[in-house]
């Protein structure tokens, strides 16, 4: 009975005593290695690294992360190191244990560029097999940028068992990357990367191939050559396509802030320098809206821009109607006092902004769908202007079914083409012309709406487009919608195409003089209306 107590005791006594000496022998790499941080050497630094990272411990990343961010503190006396935590609390870094306070004579440990990119490359090997699939692709990034030879290991061996084709791509990327740099990888395994990273045809890849030194062997230089020279050309295509989108983009927005001028100027002949604030108008309404919205309703944020769309229009319109009624009509025919009445009548709106608003910029927000971007090749596309494209030509649509279908649109029409022949007919210009300039007045209302997200919503907002919506209309033909289309995709893609080359304000000279020629040899514009009126 006793030997059966004593053999278990024996067993006890035996594995306390293995603990005891094997326990160090398995802490001490690690301990050895947090401790080259307490000489302050760079070179011993990089060593510490790259034994951390390699451990297998659960301090590597909180250690390295911490050196990163310039919180790892050493004691050169006590020959200890410690993490200071981000809410002001510290631990022991070899150990883990929390410490009551860092002692003052320690200091952070120092870093250079070189040192730094060793971290990028270990915090990266340390991610490489997160189970969140955007950390294991921004940890690929990460060692492709710093290309650390210490971080293949670990890449590698998340490479073999990543199964996300886009996080496995970036993984041979920053395989690649690292073989390309090696100096001791074979010829055949560097072409094998040069061909790699250049499938990824980017700015990061050009930057690289283009640095890879003279120290390559001649097949390896002339095939990263070959490869600069076809990202270069891929880049220009590339450069050419995002130009095009920012063209694009401008477009639309050019055509939501001219398309109730088109209406207005075809209509009743009227030009309405007053037109901006309408835009503006639209704009402080999307404001108010989400002031209200954030004081009172904060869960329904993201719905304010679909509750402002109609209130712009109605306030901008309703507006619109009391210009028409209590200014414009007494002036039909005698452009001159009209042009200089609705000139005037935008400075009394901007001061009346003024005096309500203030002359400051006013903050309005983006919904959580209209925020953020996308990577589509090599080029970028936000959220907020892809939606005001779409939204600019729901609204395109929406008014050609409106004067194609409803009964306004066709007395619109005919008062357009002619309109003594439409009065005999019993239309109520009148009436016409009122609802026309609401209808223009509104439509700019909700093009503030758009611009809100993307310009600073201020007295002066509608100021910066007036000019460039009169050169639509006009280089469009007046009057017609799709002219109005075209006329402005085809100056906001010009445009953009000229910035690069001209720069922003000879770029806008260079587009006013091209249309000054045009206009000269087509003073109808591109798409001229059709009616004995507006032929005569």
């Amino acid at each position: 009975m006793l030997a059966r107590f004593i053999a278990p005791f024996h067993a006890f006594l035996l594995a306390l005593v293995l603990i005891a000496f094997t326990g160090p022998a398995f802490a001490g790499p690690f301990e050895d290695a947090v401790a080259k941080f307490t000489t302050d050497d760079f070179s011993d630094s990089e060593e510490a690294v790259d034994a951390i990272a390699s451990s297998g411990s659960p301090l590597a990343y909180p250690i390295i992360s911490a050196l990163k961010d310039e919180r790892l503190m050493f004691d050169a006396d006590t020959k200890k190191v410690y993490i200071k935590q981000e809410d002001g609390k510290a631990v022991d870094a070899a150990t883990g244990a929390p410490v009551d306070a860092i002692p003052d004579s320690a200091s952070a440990v120092s870093l250079n560029n070189k040192l730094r990119r060793h971290i990028e490359a270990a915090l990266g090997g340390l991610t490489l097999q997160s189970p969140n699939l955007d950390a294991r692709i921004s940890a690929a990034k990460s060692v492709f940028k710093s290309h650390e030879e210490a971080a293949l290991p670990a890449v590698e061996g998340a490479l073999a068992k990543e199964t996300d084709r886009t996080a496995k791509a970036f993984l041979a990327q920053a395989r690649a990357a690292i073989i390309l740099f090696k100096s001791d990888a074979a010829e055949v395994d560097k072409l094998e990367a040069v061909a790699t990273i250049r499938s990824r045809g980017d700015q990061d890849a050009l930057a690289m191939l283009s640095d890879i030194g003279t120290d390559q062997p001649p097949a390896v230089a002339k095939a990263a050559a070959s490869a600069v020279s076809s990202i270069q050309n891929s880049l220009a295509i590339w450069s050419g396509v995002q130009n095009a989108w920012y063209g694009l983009s401008l477009g639309s927005v050019l055509l939501l802030a001219a398309i109730g001028l088109a209406i207005t100027f075809g209509v009743m002949g009227v030009i309405n320098m007053a037109h901006g604030e309408m835009v503006m108008l639209g704009a402080y309404t999307t404001f108010v809206v989400q002031e209200v919205i954030r004081t009172r309703y904060p869960g329904l944020f993201d719905y304010s821009l679909l509750i402002a769309v109609p209130l712009a229009f109605l306030v901008a319109g309703a507006i619109g109607v009391l210009i028409e009624r209590s200014i414009i009509r007494f002036l039909y025919g005698r452009p001159l006092e009209t042009l200089l009445a609705t000139w005037g009548l935008s400075l009394v709106l901007q001061q009346a902004v003024r005096t309500i608003f203030g002359p400051t910029n006013r903050e309005v927000g983006n919904p959580s769908w209209m925020s953020g971007a996308f990577e589509l090749g090599q080029i970028t596309i936000t959220y907020n202007r892809l939606w005001i494209l779409c939204f600019t030509l729901a609204v395109f649509v929406i008014l050609l079914a409106m004067l194609r279908f409803t009964a306004l649109g066709l007395e619109m029409r005919a008062v357009t083409q002619n309109r003594r022949m439409a009065a005999s007919m019993g239309i109520a210009t009148s009436r016409v012309d009122a609802l026309t300039f609401g209808l223009g007045s509104g439509i700019a209302g909700i093009a503030g709406v758009a611009l809100s997200q993307i310009d600073n919503v201020s007295p002066n907002l509608g100021q910066g487009y007036i000019i460039d919506s009169f050169m639509v209309v006009v280089f469009g033909g007046v009057g017609n919608l799709w002219g109005t289309l075209v006329g402005a995709f085809t100056l906001g893609i010009a445009n953009k195409f000229l910035e690069p080359v001209a720069g922003a304000v000879l770029g806008k000279i260079a587009i006013l003089v091209l249309i000054i020629l045009f206009i000269q040899k087509r003073p109808r514009g591109l798409f001229a209306l059709k009616g004995r009126a507006v032929e005569a």
